[in-house]
Parts: structure tokens; sequence; C-alpha cells
């Protein structure tokens, strides 16, 4: 039976805290909806300290920008988008129109049409995000978005160089230096200035999460995300320091990050332990990260390769790294994650930086019902319907005609009806069923 070494904060607590982002959330999206542009330049100076002339870059502003990037940062920055756009690429490729005759007479189809506008919400509190404009903007020009505004907050009184360069070489088409609930409310919702999008992506701290969840269904979402989740799973293949140095490179995203390792090992978990005390010691980062692992910790010892794999489904990680001696077998057979990290050779900070998969992913356990955001998650498939020959559309009249009926539906069984009539000679009296 599974054991744990460690718990993590009770399920209240998070709920409180919860509460409170709601309420706030909810004043700051209405202030922005009554007031516009007045509304965002108020939150701005508020929450910000900053309040420009304008808050969208011009190109001699984002050019000055780009400036100030290091030339190896920038070709860095290059080498990231080129591997996103490369596998984002590829994953298009596997979306296919379709049309198929599906019997005589009747062809149905579907297209695969990207969403007309995307707003990207890049962070920048604690840790400037810079690859996350990689995530979203190269991803929403890759599905071929005709508009891409990306917008990030302020940093040390201006716009961020690198997140700048990110969205500008990522193809951005309108840049906003603007953050927080302030920014997603305004591209979701629009203002005098800024002319609304159809779809909000990109991760955010807690109350951008609980922002673009009020906002769910006035606008599209990639997904509900919150605080950065990892999970190790790990054997005596690898040792506790390769363990502890994985579940802090995430918990110093914020202290409020679940690191949980999960193992059919207790001296592995033990080690483990004393490699993160040992580590919390010298990680420059480590206020935020003790925080997170004290809070939000969890060490869980299984007695066996099944119990594991069990185990990780129930916690449905966002992120999750496998160091065992069947890592494939953990890929074949895990159904919730967000992403999957594969032997000792690879970690999740390639993913989020670097190697070309997306690090937009599920957590709260939302990986039990979607995956991250990919190319086709600013996709549509919408089917269409065509019947090219007399005798299918009388054929297909009568199915349709009898089963209105059966649900109640007059109008529209004379929909089928009128066809019925007209394209197959049959007399069918007004509200009744044809033969």
């Amino acid at each position: 039976m599974a054991r744990f070494l460690k718990h993590g904060k009770d399920a209240q607590a998070r709920k409180d805290y919860d509460r409170q982002v709601r309420e706030t959330v909810e004043q700051i999206l209405a202030d922005v909806e009554a007031r516009g542009d007045a509304a965002i330049r108020d939150l701005s100076k508020k929450f910000d300290n900053w309040e420009p002339k304008e808050f969208f870059l011009s190109p001699a502003q984002i050019k000055a920008a780009m400036d100030q990037v290091a030339p190896r940062d920038l070709e860095d920055i290059a080498f990231a988008q080129a591997q996103v756009r490369n596998f984002a690429s590829k994953q298009k490729d596997c979306l296919k129109d379709l049309e198929v005759e599906t019997m005589p007479g009747v062809i149905l189809g579907h297209r695969n049409v990207p969403v007309s506008a995307v707003g990207c919400y890049v962070p920048g509190g604690r840790y400037p995000m810079v690859a996350s404009a990689h995530m979203s903007v190269v991803t929403a020009k890759v599905a071929g978005v005709d508009r891409v505004i990306a917008s990030a907050p302020p940093h040390q009184g201006g716009p961020h160089p690198a997140i700048v360069a990110a969205m500008h070489l990522g193809g951005a088409d309108e840049i906003l230096v603007l953050g927080g609930v302030q920014a997603v409310a305004a591209m979701a919702l629009g203002t005098q200035s800024i002319k609304p999008v159809d779809m909000l992506v990109g991760p955010g701290n807690a109350f951008v999460a609980e922002a673009k969840r009020q906002l769910y269904g006035r606008v599209g979402i990639d997904l509900f995300a919150g605080p950065t989740e990892t999970l190790v799973i790990a054997d005596e293949t690898v040792d506790g320091e390769i363990c502890a140095t994985d579940l802090l490179g995430q918990a110093e995203h914020g202290p409020t990050s679940p690191a949980v390792l999960i193992t059919n090992s207790e001296k592995l978990a033990r080690d483990t332990m004393a490699e993160i005390e040992r580590i919390l010691g010298i990680l420059p980062t480590g206020d935020v990260a003790r925080q997170a692992w004290t809070d939000f910790g969890e060490i869980i010892v299984c007695d066996s390769y099944e119990e594991m794999l069990s185990e990780a489904d129930r916690v449905a990680s966002e992120h999750v790294q496998v160091m065992t001696d069947r890592d494939d077998w953990f890929r074949d057979h895990m159904r919730n994650f967000g992403a999957l990290f594969l032997g000792p050779r690879t970690n999740v900070a390639y993913g989020d930086k670097v190697i070309g998969t997306n690090h937009t992913l599920p957590t709260m356990k939302a990986a039990r019902y979607t995956g991250g955001l990919w190319v086709g998650k600013f996709m549509k498939t919408c089917t269409w319907q065509k019947v090219v020959t007399d005798e299918a559309s009388a054929l297909i009249g009568g199915y349709c005609s009898r089963l209105c009926l059966l649900e109640g539906f007059v109008g529209h069984a004379e929909q089928a009806n009128v066809r019925v009539r007209r394209y197959g000679g049959q007399n069918v009296p007004y509200g009744e069923a044809a033969q």
C-alpha cells in the first residue's frame, strides 16, 4: 500500500486562498468592462507602477528593446523558437481536412480552421518568462492565426527587452506592456484602444489563471492553469541528488508549486529528502523553493511499479519526470499527465525552455481530461455536409422526418418532408412522417 513520508498542505487552506483570489478577480474584470482604458490605466499604476502614454509598443520601441538584448541571447531565443516551430509544424501535419462519401450521394467532411485573433499572456513577475512567448506566439502563428496580440508586464520600469524580442521574433502582430488580470481582461473584453480577441492563452499567477477561468465562454482559453506542478517517478536506477534537483528545479516557480516524488525505494526517498535540505541551503532561489516544498511537497513510497503507476495517475501532474528501469512502460501505460520526460538525460527544464514541446500544460488534475497547448488548440475542426443526388436527399429525408416527429419537432420534420416531396415524389401531409 502506498504510504506518505511527507504530506503537503491540506485542501481547506487552498480553498480559502482560492476564494480570496476569485473575489479580487471578479472586481477587476467588472471594472475593466465598465471603464475600459481608464480602468487598465488605473490598475496598471496600482499593481505595477506603470502608466505609459501608450501600452502598445511602436516599431521603434520594439527595435530599441531588441537592441538591448545580447547577440548570444538573441541566437538562443531563435534556436528555441526554431525547435518549437518545427515540432508545432509536424503536429499540424497530423491535422488533415476530410471529405468522404458516406453513402451514395451524401458527402461529409471537416476543415481545420484557425482562430482569427489570439491574446498571448507572458508572465513577468518573479521571473520574466521569455520562453512563454515561444510557446504561445510561435505556435499560434504556425496554426495560421491572423492576429496575435502578446502582453507582458513591465519589468524594472519598462518593457523587458528579452520578452519583447521573443514576442517580435515569434511573430506577434501587436505587443502590449501590461500585466496581470488587467492585461487578460483588456485582451478578452476589449477597450477603447484594444480590439478584443477570440481566445486567451498563456500561463500566469493565480489571479491570471482565475481571470481566464471567469472569462471562459466569452473567449476560448487554452486550459485552466494553476501553479506549476512536478512529479518525479523514480527507482534505484537513479540517486537522491538528481531527484532532489528535479523537484526543486520546479518548486522554485513559486511558493504554491507542488513537487511530488513517487518511488518504490524508501532508501531513495530518504536520500532525496536529505539532498533537498542540502540543495536548499545553496540554491539562490531556495527561499521560494523551500516554502513550496514545505507546504506542497510530497513523498510517496509504493510497493510495486503498478502501484507507482496508479498513484501517478491519481496525482495527474503537469510535469512527470520518469527515471526507472522501465521508462517506456510508464509512457505506454500512464493516462493522466501533462507532459512526460523520460529518462535521466532529459528533464522538465528542457521542455520548459528549448526542446520543442509546449510548456503550457494542464494543472490541478486537469490532465485527467485534457492535454497541453499545441497547434491544434488554435484550430477549430468544423464539419460540413452536402447531398448531391435526389435519391440521397429523399432517403435521408425519410429517416429524418420520422426521427424528428419521434421527438415532437414538427418544424424540423417539415424541413425533411419538403425534400421528400420535392426530390422523392412522395406526397407527405404537413406534420406527418414520411413513409
